[in-house]
């Protein structure tokens, strides 16, 4: 029986409608007929469809249409809020370093861009920018900014690299439509999915105007690929739209590493497929042909992305697919076997045992060879975080980021609303009533379930659950209203089977039932009555709610940070332009050649503003000199400032109360000592540095240089060491303070800036 209802549920065609039992045998006299004649009337009786009139599907046609519009004018909509409330301005830190490096591409050319060694960043160090960027977002910026001016429209590069969420955005909303289209089967379900995550907040947290940030342009091409793969597999001659997956996925590659995910998502679903055929004893061409230009043709395009390169053939990470690439060629060399000699079901299965034993044998004797030689690398904390039981990765560094913890049940509320508690039942509706594209629902459900396990895991993943609440929650909604419409026009012979069902279970509890499924069909009013119901539930109320939340969200992720509103005492609305006002007087008043110590946080920002040098930034490459960073802002004034001498010129501090440096102080100080022990001797949480309940400092904090800056005349008895640190600014609203540094090493800063000591040219290592 659990066989049988396997076969139900997950292999036999979607097509068969009820379970095909052999015919039976010629009635015989005495019990046996009787039991024949009691199996008989024991039949589940079956309700025809309703019947709807035309005028239904007619006026169906011009709500999907409006349905269609409404979205894509919501999508580009509500990601404008930004731009009409602050302008063209580029939001938040890592945005900043993707418009540097989309001006620097845009003035030097592709060639050049590879080969950047940027050295006003990770002083003295430098980076490698050109190898250790994903440019997708970049190069698509900058195709966009050359092509416009041949449709006549003049916009400057700061403009489209704002818009470039908001207009992706949009296509991302497509390929959502097109994505719940095609595994529901129900065009209905693709226009309203399409409209839910239109406006979703999961998806708006990194769409918006001004938000230049690689997600904004990954979501789409993640989209894209998803939907070219279930397109592919539908049946026939669709194989060939592998090749659309495969380059999408090469897209989805050159924009973000999320890449990873996406091609691990596909293989999974690929495998889930082939083990379903295997278990009929059959072999899907389609598949096999699908998976296999989707895999070689967007494993070939990350190859060639300089910061992937040859990692999708030794990353431990990204085995998935290549295992399931290579069991697909040995299970396809199998079938032309079986087709070429006529082989029984005895002899394949013979043949897979041999064939996937040798693979097997070979693979472990590899494998023993490459692991000793380093080969294959090593999880990274991010993903070693998405399994270990425990909220932390063992990186203070990555632990540091607020978004790398994991999801709280109100983040689900905040980021989807209605979509959360209706996803579960849309999963399930989608299991069981919308088997017409059997594959693409099966990605769905296994899309769903992977996504929402690591979204638990690490809160940024909220942003990949997204589709997957837009479609399981516009499968639930559809069903809802199919109900409704139903209910309204049920079939003509709907009660009088219903009625013969009841008089075959006489005193049952299904004789009730029945006799109350005959009063519903019998009766329209109960009927419309209950249509009207969810209607009006679904539209005003739900519908209300969740387009209300969906536009406060938007309102509050549109901040661009970097530029505020705040409210006066006086009630007085004013705009806060502290950390501009701070980076623009670095620009004008300070050497070109400055160096500007601060907090890896604002590196992306100094730079692209300022266009000065800074230590550390966003790209966090490199944990031993943000740890070096951390000591030098959490050690006594005196030992800090034997650091930063040898480092910077200004020290640019944020002191601006929620969210400034002191509330992040306690994660350099972690930081720090996870590289120099001497920063918290004993204690790796650093306990020993932090503020009570009353907001004052410990002693460490208190004699911190840290401290000192930020609270330097503000707090009684706080003043920095004039020999060592002068104030040279402070912003409108103290945001923001800048302290020139006294004894700088000018011989290690001569030494820094001399070409000849500048060895990234050497064979073998980076490009300057």
């Amino acid at each position: 029986l659990k066989l049988q209802f396997l076969y139900l549920i997950v292999i036999a065609d979607p097509a068969d409608r009820h379970l095909k039992m052999p015919k039976a045998s010629p009635a015989k006299k005495g019990p046996e007929k009787k039991a024949s004649a009691a199996a008989k009337s024991s039949e589940p009786v079956v309700i025809p469809d309703p019947q709807q009139p035309w005028f239904v599907a007619l006026l169906l046609w011009p709500l999907r249409l409006y349905g269609i519009y409404w979205a894509l004018s919501q999508a580009y909509d509500i990601r404008l809020i930004a731009i009409r409330d602050y302008g063209t301005v580029i939001h938040e830190f890592d945005p900043w370093f993707n418009f540097r490096a989309t001006q620097y591409l845009a003035d030097n050319g592709v060639e050049r861009f590879y080969k950047w060694f940027d050295y006003m960043s990770w002083y003295p160090l430098g980076r490698p920018v050109g190898t250790t960027i994903y440019p997708g977002m970049q190069l698509t910026s900058v195709a966009i900014w050359n092509a416009l001016p041949s449709f006549g429209v003049e916009m400057s590069l700061n403009d489209v690299c704002c818009y470039m969420p908001v207009w992706f955005g949009v296509i991302a909303t497509v390929f959502l439509g097109l994505l719940a289209y095609e595994c529901s089967g129900s065009i209905d379900v693709g226009v309203i999915s399409a409209g839910i995550f239109s406006i979703i907040p999961a998806h708006i947290m990194r769409s918006v105007g001004g938000g230049y940030d690689n997600e904004s342009v990954a979501i789409t091409a993640m989209l894209m690929t998803f939907y070219f793969w279930v397109r592919s597999v539908r049946g026939g001659n669709s194989w060939i739209i592998g090749v659309l997956a495969g380059l999408a996925e090469y897209y989805m590659a050159l924009s973000w590493g999320g890449y990873v995910f996406v091609v691990n998502m596909v293989a999974l679903h690929a495998a889930v497929l082939s083990l379903t055929y295997v278990m009929r004893k059959e072999f899907d061409l389609t598949l096999h042909k699908a998976y296999s230009l989707f895999y070689v043709i967007g494993t070939y395009g990350a190859t060639t992305v300089p910061v992937i390169g040859m990692t999708p053939l030794k990353s431990l990470e990204q085995m998935l697919p290549l295992l399931v690439f290579l069991a697909m060629q040995v299970v396809a060399v199998i079938e032309y076997q079986r087709r070429e000699k006529n082989l029984t079901f005895e002899d394949v299965h013979k043949l897979r045992i041999q064939y996937f034993g040798t693979c097997a044998a070979a693979g472990v004797a590899v494998c023993a060879v490459l692991f000793p030689m380093g080969y294959f690398g090593p999880l990274s904390s991010r993903v070693r975080g998405l399994f270990v039981a425990h909220t932390r990765t063992g990186n203070p560094l990555v632990d540091s980021v607020a978004e790398h913890q994991p999801a709280s049940p109100k983040a689900y509320w905040t980021y989807m609303h209605y979509a959360c508690p209706m996803a579960p039942f849309g999963l399930a509706l989608l299991f069981m009533k919308h088997k017409s594209h059997r594959n693409a629902m099966m990605f769905m459900v296994s899309y769903a379930v992977t996504v929402y396990y690591f979204s638990t895991k690490m809160q940024r993943l909220v942003l990949l659950a997204g589709p997957a609440a837009a479609v399981l929650a516009g499968v639930f909604i559809q069903n809802m209203f199919q109900l409704g419409v139903d209910a309204a026009f049920q079939h003509e012979d709907a009660a009088e089977l219903v009625g013969k069902a009841r008089r075959g279970k006489k005193g049952s509890l299904w004789e009730a039932l029945s006799g109350l499924r005959v009063i519903w069909y019998q009766n329209a009013l109960p009927r419309l009555a209950v249509s009207v119901l969810f209607v009006l539930w679904g539209a005003l109320s739900l519908s209300g709610e969740f387009y209300g939340l969906a536009h406060h969200m938007a309102h509050g992720m549109s901040h661009p940070q970097i530029v505020t509103k705040g409210q006066m005492p006086s009630g007085e609305t004013v705009v806060i332009d502290d950390y501009r006002e701070a980076y623009y007087w670095l620009r004008d008043n300070t050497p070109k050649d400055a160096r500007v110590l601060a907090w890896w946080d604002y590196g992306y920002q100094i730079a692209g503003l300022a266009n000065r040098t800074t230590i550390a930034d966003g790209n966090t490459w490199n944990h031993e000199h943000i740890a070096l960073l951390g000591k030098a802002l959490t050690s006594p004034q005196k030992d800090g400032h034997r650091i930063v001498r040898h480092l910077a010129d200004y020290v640019l501090v944020w002191a601006g109360g929620r969210g400034d440096d002191m509330a992040k102080s306690p994660h350099m100080a972690r930081i720090g000592t996870s590289v120099y022990k001497d920063v918290c001797p004993g204690d790796p949480s650093c306990s020993q540095f932090g503020m009570d309940r009353d907001r004052n400092p410990s002693p460490m904090m208190q004699q911190s240089l840290l401290f000192t800056l930020h609270s330097h005349n503000d707090r009684k008895g706080v003043v920095a060491d004039s020999k060592l640190f002068k104030e040279v600014f402070k912003s409108k609203y103290g945001k923001v303070r800048i302290f020139k540094v006294k004894g700088v090493d000018n011989e290690s800063k001569k030494w820094a800036a001399d070409p000849a000591n500048r060895k990234c040219d050497a064979p073998g290592s980076w490009y300057c």
